[in-house]
């Protein structure tokens, strides 16, 4: 792994030195006092908070890797800093049986290459609860289908996590849904009906699949002697058919096993094959988690997941595309003719590009809560492995929460493998990281 020492060391200490500076103001902060008002406890029709971030990277490019030649080779950099700005605001409302509400999202970025925003209404939520066992919502929402941590593979109708920051809020799809709900005395204490009607049309959720079609689908949720368990259905002509079904169980108060299995009928895909030929393929696939949480007496929550991603490349298939951006920049450099790498960025697009293009992966967090009595302090690491070809991901991190309202992060990722692997052939080859944020 190369790092570049002269520009990210001094940065890392020195925010190391601010985390420092931070637990030495713990002996002030706990002598504050602390009041407690019912009121504020009471509902209020209205409630509003979010947060507002402001992040720094450092990134080392990876400049043998077949992404950096790919998204590199007209505008080369070995290194890329980068400040972004982030402001999430979470509203609800509520008036006897109805309520609204909204996640709006705005980022705003400049680095070496230039500057880039966007902002994005992540939801907007009317919902109607006539009875107790009723409810209709209608616009954006995410559903939050599926039991695991860093991957979904039955969420059907949500877009996917990334496995770095699973927690962050995601975008939904427009639709309409209804929950019905039922419980019970005996061992299936709870039964959950419910079913989503999502349109893609032109401007509406183009990016679900093919537009001009109304699809459907619906989970069943039973709670069953203490186990959580999910049947859940898609049927449309946006995408294909799928079917899925999913289980969370506390084995003890402190040890939760879960997973999900799903199937995905007529999957169409472009691939490459080992003589570079572009290949069109339909076939049903299976995507299957299992995983599990424990937390230690000691505070350390471990969470450790498998995932199969029936729908991934196989080595042979990533192999024969980085092989073709390899022939692209051989092009490049000896005539200035980017024909390949067109090509290549073409096929990147159809799933080459997507974060986990694999087929097989092993997902660790660790993290430890207040660790040698550092009060509002939390050590963490996450690491992403693909068992296929044994390129990995690791991230260390130091989280401070000791001021009200304020959290800071930093974190250090690097990425690692043989050539020709998932990992090894990213764009980026570590990146530093340092993230203020404030909730309101």
């Amino acid at each position: 792994m190369k790092v570049n020492c002269d520009r990210a060391l001094p940065r890392l200490l020195f925010f190391l030195s601010i985390i420092i500076l931070f637990f030495s103001s713990l002996a002030v902060t706990a002598g504050e006092d602390y009041s407690f008002d019912i009121e504020e406890f009471e509902p209020r029709d209205f409630e509003w908070g979010g947060y507002a971030e402001g992040r720094w990277e450092h990134i080392d490019l990876n400049t043998d890797g077949a992404f950096y030649k790919l998204n590199q080779y007209k505008n080369r950099h070995s290194t890329l800093d980068r400040l972004t700005g982030v402001m999430q605001l979470e509203t609800l409302y509520k008036k006897g049986i109805w309520a609204f509400n909204s996640v709006l999202y705005a980022k705003a970025s400049q680095d070496d290459m230039g500057w880039s925003d966007t902002a994005d209404v992540f939801e907007a939520g009317l919902s109607l609860k006539p009875a107790p066992f009723v409810t209709v919502d209608l616009g954006k929402k995410v559903f939050k289908w599926g039991t695991g941590y860093a991957w979904n593979p039955v969420g059907f109708i949500d877009r996917p996590k990334d496995p770095n920051d699973p927690e962050e809020a995601l975008e939904g799809y427009i639709g309409a849904g209804l929950d019905l709900i039922k419980s019970f005395g005996g061992a299936l204490q709870t039964v959950a009906l419910t079913t989503v009607v999502l349109p893609v049309w032109q401007d509406i959720n183009e990016d679900f699949g093919e537009v001009n079609n109304v699809n459907l689908a619906a989970k069943l949720y039973m709670l069953y002697r203490d186990t959580d368990i999910d049947f859940v259905i898609f049927n449309g002509n946006s995408r294909s058919t799928r079917y899925g079904v999913d289980f969370s169980k506390n084995l003890a108060t402190n040890f939760e096993v879960h997973g999900e299995f799903a199937y995905l009928t007529k999957i169409k895909q472009t691939y490459l094959s080992k003589t570079g030929t572009i290949i069109k393929r339909k076939r049903s696939v299976k995507k299957y988690l299992l995983g599990l949480r424990y937390l230690s007496e000691s505070e350390i929550t471990t969470i450790i997941e498998f995932y199969h991603n029936g729908n991934g490349f196989s080595e042979t298939e990533l192999d024969s595309f980085y092989q073709l951006v390899d022939n692209a920049e051989n092009q490049f450099l000896s005539s200035g003719n980017n024909t390949l790498f067109q090509l290549a960025e073409n096929i990147s697009q159809k799933g080459y590009g997507s974060p986990q293009a694999g087929r097989n992966y092993l997902y660790l967090k660790i993290n430890q809560k207040d660790p040698f009595d550092i009060l509002y302090f939390t050590p963490g690491l996450i690491a992403i492995l693909n068992l296929d070809d044994n390129s990995y991901s690791v991230t260390p991190e130091m989280l401070y929460t000791g001021f009200t309202n304020w959290e800071f992060r930093l974190r250090f990722t690097f990425l690692n493998g043989g050539n020709f692997t998932e990992f090894k052939e990213k764009q980026n080859e570590n990146k530093l990281e340092f993230r203020v944020r404030y909730h309101f």
